[in-house]
């Protein structure tokens, strides 16, 4: 259980940060990086959801459901796997998890027609907000397969997948709600020259 009686502690002030196994890293550290910006792509899937949630309550609540995976894969990055011997089971991203989001994937999927263009990010404000929201998780995973690649900084195979899926949910999941606002807005290649 997550008790927080104060906000501020003053144990940054010198630009480290605490990792859930207690251990100080500095706050420019490429695993607080990493799970700092799945934080910012779970904030822009916040404001997405202003939005959303009056729209299409079923696609709402598939957001609601990956805010918060969103915690718990930020919980799985902050807790590095050292192979050392923990107090406490840390939380890590699983594979059922990969698997719902899959299937919420293929949901959305099916109600869409195939692409023959790229697909520009806009349309309206639900779609414009996931793309956001996507091309930050996209920068979250960029990070985290750096991370990953780094000596003795393990990230779970599961946490890798998670991230790549969501992109991928988050660019199917502006198209469905750009779908009952005329389709997506497409790339014209060259059209203003």
């Amino acid at each position: 259980m997550v008790v927080l009686n104060r906000i501020y502690t003053r144990t940054g002030d010198k630009g480290t940060t605490a990792l859930g196994s207690g251990e100080r890293r500095p706050k420019y550290d490429l695993r607080v990086e990493s799970y700092g910006t799945v934080d910012e792509a779970n904030s822009a899937l916040g404001l997405a959801r202003l939005t959303t949630a009056a729209e299409d309550a079923r696609l709402d609540a598939m957001l609601g459901r990956i805010q918060n995976d969103l915690f718990d894969l930020g919980a799985d990055l902050c807790t590095p796997d050292t192979g050392e011997k923990l107090e406490w089971e840390p939380l890590r991203i699983v594979d059922s998890q990969v698997e719902r989001l899959e299937a919420e994937i293929d949901e959305l999927n099916s109600e869409l027609q195939p692409l023959r263009s790229f697909v520009l990010p806009g349309g309206t404000p639900s779609a414009a907000a996931l793309h956001l929201a996507r091309t930050i998780s996209r920068r979250a995973e960029r990070l985290m397969v750096e991370l990953a690649a780094q000596p003795n900084e393990i990230v779970g195979e599961p946490a890798l997948k998670y991230i790549n899926r969501l992109s991928d949910f988050l660019f199917v999941a502006a198209r469905y709600a750009n779908l009952k606002a005329g389709g997506d807005v497409l790339w014209t290649p060259g059209k203003n020259r």
